[in-house]
């Protein structure tokens, strides 16, 4: 029997297209794994932002940049736990913390680390002037059992309180929301997800482990970066991207200098690309400096 091949022309096209994309995705997948070789990097990420100065600005920005994670997370297919959200005074948010499970989740989300910066015409503006705002993302790693982190009772502090965010008027009216507070190293940790105090505490508890894991490794690296002469590539706190939506739209990296016109695709989500470029560079070793950051231009 001969198959009529111009009648099958497309539907056979379609499938080469379906199954190039399908291995190019493969490929792409394969070759970031490459580059997250860190002992932390497969793990699961627990993510918090904070908006700088600036009120409602800022804190308008905040949100955006969450729902720019939550979409990069669906476009992943990576699951997320909203483990506490303050909201903010009259819009956007005064911080969320927030769990991300998926493969290399840390490695991937540890490229987005650092200080993010908005230049917009502000909708809060009457005079529609143009703003700038700031807004910071933290990313540790989520650990497992394995990793034995030792928190004693008398370094922690313990308060409850009656949760402000969604949940339904049982969260509201019962003092289920968590804050931990350890001692020796001033850390705050929140957790007001969950209706049951004892699931927020354990949330609560994740989060703190997580920070006091990452506390340990900073200050062992430091101490060998003393030892040796080194400097950081990357000071903690530095602008690492812009994203400048008035009087042009561009977002650029500044560590890498990876730019991208579709401002409204990165927000939605789409932030592969920096990433890569991000791990790639770092791989290489050659990421903007902390100075080059410093003197980062809009």
């Amino acid at each position: 029997m001969l198959v009529d091949w111009a009648k099958q022309g497309e539907p056979v096209a379609g499938e080469i297209d379906s199954s190039l994309l399908a291995f190019a995705a493969d490929v792409d997948a394969g070759e970031i794994r490459t580059l997250l070789s860190g002992e932390l990097d497969s793990k699961n990420a627990i993510v918090t932002i904070h908006p700088g100065a600036g009120g409602t600005e800022s804190q308008d920005w905040a949100e955006m940049l969450m729902r720019m994670y939550i979409k990069w997370t669906d476009r992943r297919s990576f699951k997320r736990e909203v483990m506490d959200l303050q909201p903010g005074d009259e819009a956007g948010i005064k911080s969320v913390t927030f769990s991300v499970q998926g493969p290399y989740a840390y490695g991937l989300l540890l490229a987005e680390a650092g200080v993010h910066r908005l230049v917009r015409i502000s909708p809060y503006d009457q005079a529609a002037r143009r703003h700038t705002s700031f807004a910071s993302l933290y990313v540790w790693p989520e650990l497992d059992d394995e990793i034995e982190i030792e928190i004693e009772e008398k370094d922690l502090r313990v308060d409850t309180y009656r949760s402000s965010g969604a949940g339904g008027q049982h969260v509201n009216v019962t003092d289920s929301a968590v804050r931990l507070t350890h001692i020796p190293t001033n850390i705050v940790v929140s957790c007001q997800n969950e209706r049951s105090q004892h699931k927020n505490r354990a949330s609560a508890m994740r989060v703190l482990k997580a920070r006091l894991y990452d506390l340990k490794l900073k200050e062992q690296q430091a101490k060998l970066d003393q030892l040796g002469g080194e400097k950081k590539d990357i000071a903690f706190g530095s602008q690492i991207r812009s994203y400048v939506l008035h009087p042009y739209q561009l977002i650029k990296d500044h560590r890498t200098k990876h730019e991208a016109g579709n401002v409204n695709r990165i927000l939605d989500g789409d932030l592969d690309a920096f990433i890569k470029e991000f791990l790639m560079q770092r791989a290489l070793g050659k990421l903007a400096t902390a100075a080059d950051l410093a003197d980062a231009e809009e």
